[in-house]
């Protein structure tokens, strides 16, 4: 269990469960995506969100995987409506054919989770050759919510529901590089650093929903966007770190919230009526919070609206 976390205003804390947060609401009649659910909190969050009624899309890169997931959440849930969809966000040409086949489907969509990412990895390139955590991180999820916002505002109109876009962040987007974000040196294999090119991506993540929120907000469209720090979370991933990563697992499970405690604030921005009207804005804990101090960059309109313009420019359809 997490020690620390007192209730906020939400009347939950950071203690919380995803089932806590999304108690007694039904998503009957809502669909949403949630990308990277084939373990940990996305797979949590999916399990959950099903539990809920929500028709849940899991946009997976392992199809594989995605299934041998889906037919166990069935035996637990088997009234439950999952559906696996093939995702490599680490490719922009994979990212437009899962939305051309989403489309195919004539699905709506009400709830949009970025949740899918990768932490620290040695320099590589994108598909399209660009720094992988950048791709993976940010353009993969920007380039998947500008696709798919055409059906979000139908489905919204149509059924007169709120879509909400919600983007899985981390409080490491204070612990980038000193400059913010390169955009000049995005590239730059010589001054990478793995954690350094972490915080940048999740920056990234977080002013992508300050810039996209304007814009629904100016448009008059019933969408909100929000982002989120889940917390830190124990994960069986730390086994393949060696004896320090497996020391970690055994005393973060002490500290670090378990994976249905790192779920409860993706539920609950995704779901939980309380967060209806709410948009721009930054949760952890369930609750929101405040930026300060060395976090202002992530709220900064003109920084937001440059990343916007830049993250264009990278995912612009290539000419044959």
């Amino acid at each position: 269990m997490w020690i620390f976390g007192m209730k906020g205003r939400s009347g939950f804390s950071a203690n919380n469960t995803a089932e806590d947060v999304t108690k007694g609401i039904d998503g009957s009649g809502l669909t949403a995506i949630v990308t990277g659910s084939t373990n940990g909190i996305g797979l949590e969050t999916a399990r959950v969100l099903a539990l809920r009624r929500v028709h849940v899309i899991m946009a997976v890169r392992n199809v594989d995987a995605g299934e041998k997931v889906k037919q166990h959440l069935l035996e637990k849930m088997a009234n439950a409506r999952i559906d696996v969809m093939a995702l490599d966000l680490n490719s922009q040409a994979a990212i437009r054919r899962f939305v051309e086949e989403y489309i195919s489907k004539s699905l709506p969509l009400n709830i949009l989770i970025n949740n899918a990412g990768i932490n620290a990895p040695p320099f590589t390139l994108s598909e399209d050759g660009i720094e992988q955590q950048f791709a993976v991180n940010h353009l993969g999820p920007f380039l998947l919510t500008n696709l798919l916002l055409d059906i979000m505002k139908k489905t919204a109109s149509e059924s007169g529901i709120e879509g909400r876009i919600v983007n899985v962040g981390s409080a490491m987007h204070a612990y980038g590089y000193k400059e913010g974000i390169r955009f000049d040196k995005i590239n730059d294999e010589a001054s990478y650093n793995p954690s350094d090119a972490y915080g940048q991506s999740k920056l990234c993540t977080m002013l992508h929903i300050v810039e996209l929120s304007r814009r629904l907000k100016e448009e008059g469209v019933n969408i909100t966007a929000n982002s989120l720090h889940p917390g830190i979370v124990a994960t069986n991933s730390q086994k393949k770190q060696g004896p320090i990563g497996k020391f970690m697992l055994v005393t973060g499970k002490l500290v670090f919230k378990n994976v249905h405690q790192g779920a409860s604030t993706t539920c609950y921005v995704a779901l939980n009526p309380k967060v209806a009207g709410i948009s721009g804005e930054y949760f952890m804990g369930n609750n929101l919070k405040s930026l300060k101090g060395s976090t202002s960059l992530a709220k900064d309109p003109e920084l937001a609206k440059k990343l916007w313009d830049f993250s264009l420019s990278l995912t612009r359809p290539q000419p044959n």
